[in-house]
């Protein structure tokens, strides 16, 4: 068991089909005690409930400051420490730059970027206290390539800025223990992509990734898995490529 005894908590981890809930799934596999946060209509508690009783579900909007705080101090209040946290909440829209609206930018950027960083504050001092923390930050392959399949411009800014503030935080945290690494998954077959590609669109990006196939949510979890854990003890300020060679650089 990897995780034993400590206390992992995931950002937008209450939808069934996603990054965010395979990789509560799986650190809870491996001992973690596990706390899901997301809004309210994902019903995160009775989400969190599905994986025992040993575990937390939290409402908190990521993008509200004093809602993200109010959860870290549940945690605290209930488990006493708090060792792992994914940064995994973020929404995406599929626009062109010239139609990016100031409230389409808002909201893709306050749930990725802004998100990432709260969450992060308010952890940070629990870690610090501990002198021990893992911070993994999901962005995306799309901040590496210049746009996606799905996103716009607007989600490869957002997650390129998560790509940036995870390696200033590493750079900040070292000396107080605390690692902060990324994650640039490629196209996943989530609820995000569902409905919105056809099978012979599927199967062309299929083609053109090294590897032959879509992701899947449980190869984002494996590698949220191995930052959480010890196995990446001497791993900080990295960004770990979960693609399928779909970009190789």
């Amino acid at each position: 068991m990897l995780l034993t005894d400590r206390v992992a908590l995931i950002t937008g981890g209450a939808g069934l089909n996603g990054l965010g809930f395979a990789t509560a799934r799986l650190l809870a596999s491996q001992g973690a005690r596990v706390v899901i946060t997301d809004l309210e209509a994902a019903a995160p508690l009775q989400v969190a409930a599905t994986l025992g009783d040993a575990h937390l579900g939290l409402v908190a909007d990521v993008t509200n400051k004093f809602e993200v705080e109010s959860a870290v101090a549940r945690v605290l209040d209930k488990f006493g420490r708090l060792d792992v946290l994914v940064n995994n909440a973020g929404i995406t829209q599929p626009r062109k730059t010239i139609d990016i609206s100031g409230a389409d930018y808002d909201a893709v950027l306050d749930v990725s970027l802004r998100g990432t960083l709260l969450f992060s504050q308010a952890a940070i001092p629990a870690m610090q206290r501990q002198g021990s923390g893992s911070i993994i930050c999901i962005s995306s392959v799309s901040a590496q390539r210049g746009g996606g399949i799905l996103g716009g411009p607007h989600y490869s800014a957002a997650k390129a800025g998560v790509l940036g503030l995870a390696r200033a935080m590493a750079r900040e945290l070292g000396t107080d223990g605390i690692r902060v690494n990324s994650i640039t998954p490629g196209l996943i077959g989530t609820d995000i992509s569902k409905g919105k590609l056809t099978e012979e669109r599927k199967a062309q990006i299929a083609g053109e990734i090294p590897l032959g196939r879509i992701g899947v949510a449980e190869d984002v979890a494996g590698a949220c898995l191995f930052l959480a854990s010890d196995l990446s003890s001497y791993c900080t300020g990295i960004t770990l490529d979960v693609n399928g060679g779909m970009l190789i650089h």
